[in-house]
């Protein structure tokens, strides 16, 4: 299994995500990845925030927080399935518990891109 080969601890977020669901960590945040194990040390991770004072962005929350905001992504192709470990996240907040660190976030000189993922549910 595929997991970081850079320290993530190196990587500052240049990125606040917010609607952090499986559409987002699948494509950006697996893109991201990709990067940082070729370029170690970036200014480019990302800090996801959930907005909604709901049981799924309140899920994402306790799953992120308590895994290191580490996750398995798996990959499905003909020639089959090949699972990996995903690091671009670094951080997540969730919004209800703490607004002032979500306005932080953004507010932060380091921040210079807000993405946002919104689906038919939103």
């Amino acid at each position: 299994m595929r997991v970081p080969n850079y320290d993530r601890h190196q990587i500052t977020n240049g990125i606040v995500h917010i609607g952090v669901g499986g559409f987002h960590r699948s494509h950006q945040a697996l893109y991201l990845d990709d990067y940082f194990h070729h370029n170690p040390g970036s200014d480019w991770g990302i800090c996801g925030v959930g907005l909604l004072d709901n049981d799924y962005d309140r899920r994402m929350r306790d799953a992120l927080q308590s895994q290191d905001c580490l996750y398995t992504l798996v990959e499905r192709s003909l020639e089959g399935d090949r699972a990996r470990i995903i690091g671009s996240i670094t951080r997540y907040l969730f919004a209800p518990d703490n607004r002032q660190a979500v306005i932080e976030a953004l507010a932060d000189p380091r921040c210079r891109i807000v993405t946002l993922t919104i689906t038919e549910s939103g």
